[in-house]
């Protein structure tokens, strides 16, 4: 099990929103946390502590008045930690290089490959002809209905057709190099872990799989590592001290280093 950071910026700034609560409308959001650093001091905290695969997530849509303070916030962490974090929030085909060149390991995708309510394969090559397969984290953030886990797309706003299971994490396995799996339900909330999601995501034996959402405290680390079966990356960002959260991030990070 890795941990892997966050830094979330939503309207130019740094922060830790419950996940439900995004509004594309007035770009609103209930917030945890709202840092007076810019993105590039997290970045390069997280260069000096060796970790990497951090997710930075553009809150914003790319007609927000906000978008351009939110991107210029991303690139400047990507240019203090070339090579060390993915991106994600509005990717498609045709701005997947331009993060990629200005220092990002991964873009991560969810709302282009999912267009109409289900997997756009074109969208999808289009996507790995323009990056690589190296190059493309498939976000499969998602939320329960009626008893099922479904894909959510718009900053977990839409529901998809596409179910969450082994099966389609198997059939997107070829054209990504990791998954990334919010809980939206429990995102941000520091209430309990999606235990029923984890266990389902433990059955696949793949690509690696990142899951976030739901960190109260320390025993949801070990729920996870237990219930994920060992295999499931682990991001944390309400619940950390960074973010004046209760988790001590030294204790975290070597919860995460031991094996079960």
């Amino acid at each position: 099990m890795e941990f892997r950071p966050c830094i979330d910026i939503h309207n130019g700034k740094v922060k830790q929103i419950v996940g439900s609560s995004l509004v594309d409308e007035g770009n609103k959001a209930e917030e945890n946390f709202v840092s007076e650093k810019d993105a590039d001091f997290f970045a390069e905290f997280y260069k000096e502590e060796g970790l990497r695969g951090g997710h930075v997530i553009l809150l914003n849509k790319k007609d927000s008045s906000y978008y351009e303070e939110t991107k210029q916030q991303a690139m400047k962490a990507l240019k203090a930690y070339p090579n060390g974090l993915q991106v994600g929030g509005g990717i498609t085909a045709d701005n997947a290089k331009e993060f990629i060149d200005a220092g990002a390991s991964h873009v991560i995708v969810t709302s282009y490959v999912f267009s109409n309510g289900e997997i756009n394969y074109e969208n999808l090559q289009k996507l790995k002809d323009a990056v690589g397969k190296e190059h493309i984290v498939l976000d499969l953030s998602c939320r329960k209905h009626h008893r099922h886990y479904y894909v959510v797309t718009d900053r977990w706003q839409t529901f998809t057709k596409e179910q969450v299971t082994v099966e389609l994490l198997e059939n997107l396995s070829s054209y990504c190099d990791e998954f990334l799996v919010h809980a939206a339900d429990v995102e941000g909330k520091g209430e309990g872990v999606d235990k029923e999601l984890i266990e389902i995501l433990s059955e696949y034996d793949g690509n690696p799989v990142t899951y976030a959402g739901g960190v109260g405290d320390y025993d949801d680390i070990d729920l996870i590592k237990d219930f994920g079966k060992g295999k499931l990356n682990i991001t944390i960002g309400s619940a950390l001290d960074l973010f004046g959260g209760n988790l001590n991030y030294e204790t975290v990070k070597q919860m995460c280093q031991m094996t079960i």
